[in-house]
């Protein structure tokens, strides 16, 4: 067995933070002094290690030499921890309303779990995507206009269509809302179509016909502002393995999406 070191590309003061917010919890909760295995500062370390760069809980448990199951349970209080000071949609619009923001963007992704099989509507495996024919589940992502994520939404089933998703979250009220009281416009794609009353999205090519020139200009222009807000996903995966496949329990995906918005809102010191 070789021991290496390491580096961890994460701010100090991010892991600071986390760790800050660990010992709240143990105060909160009543934990006596030294009965933890790892101290604030070590566990803090040890979840970001998992999101930053997916590693194994097996690995985690060897290094920091505690069992597995006190490392999935260091882990999960991590994650929940952080996924607590994610901002809800409420506070998430004012924020950008406040911030005087021109519009903004929503998007789905398929966060990638492994093989799962949770019977559906008709016998459906629940967290099948068709379109991605992989199993996973939806999470929802609003963004700035340059594409910063600003919220994410609770998980999804992965055969759920993003518009039928937006629908269980509400999204088509409070985003219309936002687009007639503070100006907020929303830009989507088609997979939003049936909101299309509420949205701004591209013009759908008719069977059997063609779409008129403005109507391929207006396509053009509204492609090429969306597509800058679809940075927002790639964003978060791209930061955070742990967001490329999840092997936990796909609900978990719920608080491990918020708990990366928030990671990613530290480092950058960014909200909107």
């Amino acid at each position: 067995m070789i021991t290496y070191t390491a580096v961890l590309d994460v701010h100090r003061e991010t892991v600071l933070h986390l760790a800050h917010l660990l010992r709240q919890r143990r105060h909160r909760v009543g934990t006596r002094k030294n009965r933890r295995a790892l101290g604030c500062f070590k566990q803090a370390v040890m979840v970001l290690r998992w999101f930053l760069d997916g590693t194994r809980v097996k690995q985690l448990s060897r290094d920091n030499n505690i069992g597995r199951s006190t490392a999935y349970r260091l882990l999960h209080e991590g994650i929940d921890v952080l996924a607590a000071q994610a901002p809800d949609l409420k506070t998430a619009l004012e924020r950008a309303a406040e911030a005087g923001l021109t519009h903004l963007n929503l998007d789905g992704t398929l966060i990638y779990t492994d093989r799962i099989s949770t019977a559906g509507p008709n016998g459906a495996d629940l967290y099948w995507s068709g379109k991605h024919r992989h199993h996973g589940g939806n999470v929802q992502v609003i963004s700035a206009p340059d594409g910063w994520p600003i919220w994410v939404s609770a998980v999804r089933p992965g055969r759920e269509h993003d518009l039928t998703c937006a629908r269980a979250h509400g999204l088509v009220e409070a985003l219309s809302l936002a687009a007639t009281e503070a100006a907020l416009i929303t830009l989507t794609d088609l997979g939003y179509e049936g909101a299309r009353e509420m949205f701004r999205m591209p013009f759908k090519k008719p069977k059997n016909g063609r779409l008129t020139e403005p109507q391929r200009a207006f396509n053009q222009l509204l492609r090429g502002i969306h597509g800058i807000g679809e940075r927002a996903n790639t964003l978060l995966k791209t930061t955070f393995k742990a967001l490329r496949r999840v092997s936990l329990d796909p609900s978990r995906i719920t608080q491990i999406a918020a708990a990366a918005l928030v990671l990613l809102q530290l480092e950058y010191g960014r909200t909107v």
